[in-house]
């Protein structure tokens, strides 16, 4: 619908202008103005007047939708810890610690923040910036209610909504092969050496609970928050059917590692060789590649 309307308007100038010339009038003399075409827009408290062109994205996740929705050109800088796609214009910049100074001699019209951080969105509101915050995904909700927030506010609904789509129905078909079992199986999910992991309650719990996969973790209780730390005694007495390591880049963590430390070879997972090893630049992040870790899930599911 925006593209349609805006190439409307585009044939309008254009015929306004050549009648001009042929009655004698004045010809316009500069073309229009297309960022404004189909703004303003908002988001929440958030408005803009015109396309953004020089977006700074201080989270992976948000720098992964921009491009999957064709909006990367319109990305001037991403923080340092960005890794895709490998295009991105990576910078010094950090998501967790913003420079409001560096950020500001990017000279953005949109910066994307996970969090407020500190005075961060503040002080960049002070300096007439706008600013988009884009909290960790709790469900895949989230992710495709920032993939739209974003396509709404750079001019690209139409690719965040084809984005949409195309997401929401390959992991459902990735999910309806998992055949659901009399007994649903556990699974310990590692964050690092020291043992803190994750409940059902957090992102990726949402996606092992629809495969059918339960946290050995949710027994801590609420208090214990969604990403409790266990001691090893815990998670050797939880005896998980699997084990799912984000650690591995990090932290050189693997099966064999696992398997040497003391007691857990007694482990269902650790005994059937059901431990697995996840890219955690993609476990970590919530965004289009979540459809590749479903599937990775999803296979262990089914093995």
């Amino acid at each position: 619908m925006r593209r349609a309307l805006l190439a409307s308007a585009m044939v309008a100038t254009l015929l306004t202008g050549a009648g001009c010339a042929e009655n004698g009038g004045v010809p316009a003399a500069t073309a229009p103005d297309l960022s404004t075409f189909g703004y303003p827009v908002t988001v929440g408290k958030l408005t803009l007047d015109r396309r953004p062109e020089r977006v700074v994205s201080l989270v992976p996740s948000a720098t992964e939708m921009l491009f999957a929705i064709d909006a990367g050109r319109q990305v001037v800088a991403v923080d340092d810890n960005s890794n895709y796609p490998t295009d991105a214009p990576k910078t010094g910049l950090s998501g967790l610690a913003p420079d409001v100074t560096a950020i500001a001699a990017m000279h953005p019209d949109l910066v994307v923040i996970a969090d407020d951080f500190g005075p961060a969105s503040v002080l960049l509101g002070r300096l007439k910036i706008p600013v988009l915050l884009t909290p960790p995904a709790a469900t895949l909700a989230d992710t495709y209610r920032q993939i739209g927030q974003l396509g709404t506010l750079t001019g690209h609904e139409p690719e965040a909504e084809a984005l949409h789509r195309r997401m929401a129905g390959q992991i459902a078909q990735v999910a309806e092969g998992v055949l659901p079992r009399a007994r649903p199986l556990t699974y310990f999910y590692e964050l690092d050496p020291t043992l803190y992991t994750v409940t059902s309650r957090t992102f990726i719990g949402s996606i092992f609970k629809m495969l059918g996969l339960t946290s050995v973790a949710d027994h801590a209780g609420p208090r214990a928050g969604s990403y409790p730390q266990l001691s090893p005694q815990a998670v050797i007495r939880s005896n998980p059917d699997t084990i799912f390591l984000a650690d591995g880049t990090c932290c050189r963590q693997s099966a064999g590692t696992v398997a040497a430390r003391r007691g857990w070879k007694t482990i269902t997972a650790v005994r059937t060789g059901r431990v697995y090893s996840l890219d955690e630049d993609i476990a970590s992040t919530w965004g289009p590649r979540t459809v590749d870790l479903v599937r990775t899930l999803a296979a262990a599911a089914r093995s």
